[in-house]
């Protein structure tokens, strides 16, 4: 059974830092791509990150570009996303997803429908 967590959510102020875990079980790590999302109230669920497991290579929002790193630990079977610089309009649920079997980030990383399998979401929120 596939499963994601997501966990390392909080209040955090302006400027402060977080880094959220998703652990990752029920499919073969390695061979994974894995894409970072969040929702705000009220709005659409966005994405924010992916990384290929093909070739390590990433791919970030324009609007986390510079502030946000995803990462992997192989050991741990657990994904990463560093958040630095926070902004008010970062606050959302982040979520990790996967779609089993692609190990390369698609085209479309950023779309919603191209992930199977989520996590439960962590809250993000940074108080100006």
């Amino acid at each position: 059974e596939v499963q994601l967590v997501e966990s390392g959510g909080g209040l955090v102020q302006v400027g402060g830092s977080l880094r959220l875990s998703c652990a990752a079980s029920g499919f073969t790590f390695e061979e994974n791509a894995i894409g970072w999302f969040r929702q705000a109230p009220g709005k659409e669920r966005e994405g924010v990150s992916c990384i290929s497991r093909s070739d390590g290579s990433t791919h970030y929002a324009d609007s986390v570009k510079g502030r946000f790193t995803i990462s992997s630990d192989n050991a741990k079977n657990t994904f990463y996303l560093q958040m630095s610089g926070l902004k008010p309009e970062d606050t959302a649920v982040y979520y990790c997803a996967t779609e089993v079997g692609v190990s390369r980030c698609d085209r479309a990383w950023y779309s919603v429908p191209m992930y199977e399998y989520w996590g439960q979401g962590t809250q993000v929120t940074v108080s100006s």
